[in-house]
């Protein structure tokens, strides 16, 4: 019998911090299912959903505003293990009689904690000579203690950081245990699910291949399923995903936009066509995009001129294919979550996503989304174990609308030819020199100016590009990697000698934020 992946899981209310979705990540590298749900969630909500725990997120508001988030005051009477974080500690200790105040000295970034009494079982070698290096985001603290707990810890600026009520299974921390300047938040965190909550670890890359491929025969029957396939590491999962569940009633449509790196429509043709043996439609579409995009400069709107013609070819090609009742997509649970946020106005929409949203009105074709409830790291996983290239598994994000948004300005096929050129070395030499598995995302940029140079006897005036490598573990932050001068040299040098059209190379040495990671 197949195990049931969900029958143990944890739920994260969610108070608007910055790192809640790290949370869930962290929870999930445990191989525990979580889900993200407003701090608003209802109590019957909350009591259907059946959770083993429960964990309040970090936010940004004071529990002693007349505003402040709060939450189902029953909530505590559930019997079910509760975790708050830092507003959620505050939350907790507010509940059971605590006073929360603004702290005389706001604590952000690093802090030693310091235990008191005996730490309970979450805090089981969390300290090491009765202190723990902790990351902290806070500036009001418990002043008093809630009835019936007890101090873990303190630290020099504030008197209780965290608290326990063993009895009742309720904890509650002022740190961040997701992130990880806290070095040892993740066992916190799996201490919480594995001991106090009592789950096994049933979320494994094998299982949840497993139930996708048993929930998607489930839901596609005998019928035909059409997929949009953009070699982009989702839609390639999705694709290697159904295909295993469904075989031949797949057909996958991939749209060669003209905006694609080098080779890389040779490359989906070569894996998904020969080596998987999926049927794959391939549409030459250059042309169509080039010409849509030709007088637009503006970030967004190009980002729609190539989602919206996208959703056009895809049309055209999806009633050629009169038998086809399902959509596939391949959103992933960032996209799910996030797409939400924007919906109910908790969150900035900072650029379009290309894949949420579900269909146009005129399309009839019901949704099939395999990949949902899964992070990136997780879908990464999951192709692996599927026998997907590692290096198709693991390269670095790419954007839906391709090099339309790494040149910048006016797209035009001159600057795509130049900019595939010259991202393809830099990507090659990243590989040749040990560096590519240590960067999140790198990838050349085309900046549609012209500087002069001299080539021999001769002056120059061509195209400058800039190189952007990052290292990040959530892409909320990032901060720029710092290449050896010499490498950076040496790819310079080959992009300069070998790509005709560019005579200056740029390193791009902005974090995230205030800058972000993509140029547009």
């Amino acid at each position: 019998m197949m195990l049931d992946i969900h029958s143990e899981k944890i739920l994260i209310l969610d108070f608007g911090s910055q790192y809640t979705q790290l949370i869930a990540r962290r929870v999930r590298e445990a191989h525990v299912y979580c889900e993200l749900h407003p701090f608003d969630m209802g109590l019957d909500e909350i009591k259907a959903f059946g959770a083993k725990g429960i964990i309040l997120s970090g936010g940004p508001k004071s529990v002693y505003e007349a505003e402040a988030p709060q939450i189902a005051e029953e909530l505590f009477d559930l019997s079910v293990p509760v975790l708050g974080i830092c507003y959620g500690m505050q939350l907790m200790s507010r509940h059971f009689g605590g006073q929360v105040i603004a702290a005389g000295k706001r604590e952000y970034g690093h802090a030693e904690l310091l235990a008191e009494g005996t730490p309970g079982p979450l805090f089981a070698g969390f300290f090491v000579d009765g202190v723990s290096p902790v990351w902290m985001s806070h500036g009001d603290h418990v002043e008093t203690m809630p009835q019936g707990f007890e101090t873990v810890a303190h630290t020099t600026n504030a008197p209780v950081c965290a608290i326990q009520n063993v009895a009742k299974n309720l904890y509650g921390v002022q740190f961040h245990p997701e992130v990880n300047h806290t070095p040892r938040g993740e066992q916190l965190l799996d201490t919480f699910v594995w001991q106090i909550c009592g789950c096994h670890g049933l979320w494994t890359p094998g299982q949840i291949i497993e139930d996708a491929i048993t929930r998607i025969r489930e839901q596609v029957g005998v019928e035909e399923v059409i997929l949009g396939l953009s070699g982009g590491v989702d839609s390639s999962v999705a694709a290697a995903l159904i295909h295993r569940a469904i075989g031949d009633q797949l057909t996958c449509v991939f749209v060669d936009n003209g905006l694609l790196r080098l080779g890389e429509g040779d490359q989906v043709m070569t894996t998904f066509g020969e080596s998987l043996g999926v049927k794959v439609i391939r549409v030459n579409a250059e042309e169509r995009f080039l010409s849509k995009l030709t007088g637009e400069a503006d970030p967004e709107k190009k980002r729609k001129i190539i989602g919206n013609l996208f959703v056009d070819i895809f049309e055209e090609e999806s009633k050629k294919l009169a038998n086809a009742k399902w959509l596939a997509q391949g959103t992933i649970y960032p996209d799910v979550i996030e797409s939400a946020g924007a919906k109910t106005g908790k969150a900035h929409n900072i650029k379009s996503h290309h894949n949420v949203g579900g269909l146009p009105d005129y399309m009839t074709l019901k949704l099939l989304e395999p990949l949902r409830e899964m992070f990136k790291d997780e879908v990464r996983a999951v192709g692996e174990e599927l026998g997907l290239p590692h290096r198709m598994v693991w390269r670095h994000p790419f954007p839906g609308p391709g090099l339309g948004v790494r040149i910048l300005g006016e797209v035009k096929k001159e600057y795509c030819d130049i900019l595939r050129q010259a991202d393809a070395i830099y990507i090659e030499e990243l590989y040749a020199r040990g560096h590519y598995d240590k960067i999140s995302q790198a990838f050349a940029v085309f900046l549609p100016v012209k500087s002069v140079g001299v080539m021999g006897d001769g002056r120059t005036y061509e195209y400058v590009v800039a190189l952007r490598a990052v290292e990040t573990k959530d892409f909320m932050t990032a901060g720029w990697y710092q290449m050896p001068y010499e490498d950076l040299a040496h790819i310079s040098g080959r992009i300069i000698n070998e790509v005709k059209g560019i005579n200056r190379v740029a390193y791009d040495i902005s974090s995230k934020p205030p800058a972000t990671i993509e140029w547009e």
